[in-house]
C-alpha cells in the first residue's frame, strides 16, 4: 500500500517497529520520564513560550477540539468560528452542544479568511476565536497572521487547531499570541491515530483551572496535575505515546522543525509542478494552500470518487476522498508522512496508466 491520504499516514521503520512491540506497563519512572520529554519537545516545536503546558489525551482530533472549548469558555463568552469546511463546522457543533454564544464566519470556497470578514466583528466585545489553521476538507491554509492581529487587537483567547497544519507550514505559538493549539498523532507525527496533543500557554493553563466543565474524562485541570509527573489520569495508548517519543526524536535528529517544514513543502512543490507538465486533467481548488495537502479537482467530468476507488483498487494507492456535496468534485492528495519524490513519481504513473484506459 502506498498512502497519500492526510491521515493516517505513512510511518518510518522505526515507528512501526515500535507498534510492533509488546506494550509495557506505564505507571513507572521510565514512562514518565519519556513523557516528560514528549511535552519538552513539543513545547519547544510549537515555540510555545514561558509556563506554557502540553497535555496528550488518549482521542481522535476531536476529542481535544472539544476538551479545549469546555475547559477555555463558558457560557459568558462571545466566540468567532471559522466555518469553512467539514472541519471547522465542527468546533461550530461543540459549541452549539454546550450552548455557548458563537458566530460562525463562513468564508467563501476555497478561499482564506480576509480582513473584510474580520472587520463586522472589531470591537464588537467577543472573547473568543475557534480556527482549524488547514481546513483539511478543501485544503485551505488561514492566514494566521491576519487573525492574530485581529485578536490581539481586540483582546480575543486564541485557539487554534493545527491537527494538519502542525510541521506542514511555520506555526509559533508565542509570536501569534496563540493560547492553544491543539494536533494530532496521525498527521505529520506520522504515527497511529489515537493520541490527540493540547498545548496550552501560559495563560491558558491559568484559564483551566479557573474553569470547571461538567466532565470526566475531558477535564484539563486532571491532564495537567498528573502531567507535572509525566503521567496521564486515566489508562493512556501508551504505544502510540512511544510512538509519538520515537518520532519526536525523529525530526529533533533531522534537523527539528524548521528541516521537516521544508521536506513536506519540498514535496508539495514536486507533485503540483508534475501534475502539470503531464497536462492531467485536474484544477486546485484551494486559493491559499497548506503544505499538507493539494485540493484536486477533475476537470474532463470524471467524479472524484471514482478516482479514489479505481486508485485503491487496482494500483494499492491511497489519496483522500471526499464525502457529501464534494464526494465526486474534490480528492485530495497529502504530502506528510514518511514519502519522497519517487512515490509521487509512482502516482504519477498510475494516473498517466488510467488516462491511458480511459478511466480519467
Amino acid at each position: 500500500m502506498l498512502n497519500f491520504t492526510v491521515g493516517p499516514v505513512m510511518s518510518s521503520e522505526a515507528v512501526r517497529a515500535i507498534g510492533a512491540e509488546q506494550v509495557p506497563y506505564f505507571r513507572t519512572s521510565e514512562f514518565s520520564e519519556l513523557m516528560l520529554e514528549n511535552e519538552r519537545m513539543m513545547l519547544a516545536f510549537t515555540k510555545a513560550g514561558k509556563n506554557a503546558r502540553a497535555v496528550f489525551m488518549t482521542g481522535s482530533g476531536t476529542a481535544s477540539m472539544e476538551a479545549a472549548v469546555i475547559n477555555c469558555f463558558t457560557k459568558e463568552d462571545r466566540v468567532l468560528v471559522v466555518d469553512g469546511g467539514s472541519f471547522g463546522h465542527r468546533f461550530v457543533e461543540i459549541l452549539e452542544i454546550y450552548e455557548i454564544p458563537h458566530t460562525a464566519i463562513k468564508p467563501a470556497f476555497g478561499c482564506g479568511v480576509t480582513a473584510e470578514d474580520l472587520a463586522p466583528y472589531e470591537g464588537k466585545g467577543y472573547t473568543g476565536f475557534l480556527v482549524n489553521l488547514d481546513e483539511t476538507s478543501i485544503g485551505v491554509l488561514y492566514d494566521i497572521e491576519l487573525i492574530s492581529d485581529f485578536c490581539r487587537r481586540n483582546g480575543i483567547f486564541l485557539i487554534v487547531d493545527s491537527i494538519s497544519s502542525f510541521l506542514c507550514d511555520p506555526f509559533d505559538m508565542e509570536k501569534y499570541g496563540v493560547q492553544v493549539m491543539i494536533t494530532g498523532s496521525q498527521k505529520a507525527l506520522a504515527c497511529p491515530p489515537g493520541v490527540s496533543i493540547i498545548v496550552l500557554s501560559g495563560e491558558a493553563v491559568e484559564r483551566v483551572y479557573s474553569n470547571h466543565p461538567k466532565t470526566v474524562y475531558l477535564d484539563l485541570k486532571s491532564a495537567l496535575t498528573n502531567g507535572e509527573r509525566g503521567q496521564t489520569p486515566f489508562t493512556c495508548a501508551v504505544g502510540i505515546l512511544r510512538q509519538i517519543h520515537a518520532r519526536l526524536a525523529e525530526i529533533q535528529e533531522a534537523g527539528g522543525v524548521e528541516s521537516e517544514i521544508s521536506r513536506i513543502a519540498g514535496l508539495a512543490a514536486y507533485f503540483r509542478r508534475r501534475i502539470k507538465e503531464e497536462n492531467l486533467p485536474f484544477s486546485i481548488v484551494s486559493q491559499s494552500l497548506s503544505n499538507a495537502v493539494t485540493p484536486l479537482s477533475p476537470t474532463n467530468g470524471t467524479s472524484a470518487n471514482d478516482i479514489f476507488l479505481t486508485l485503491k483498487d487496482e494500483y494499492g494507492i491511497w489519496i483522500c476522498p471526499n464525502g457529501g456535496a464534494l464526494k465526486d468534485t474534490v480528492f485530495r492528495v497529502g504530502h506528510i508522512g514518511a514519502l519522497t519524490e519517487a512515490d509521487y513519481d509512482t502516482l504519477i504513473a498510475a494516473f498517466l496508466d488510467m488516462a491511458a484506459k480511459g478511466k480519467l
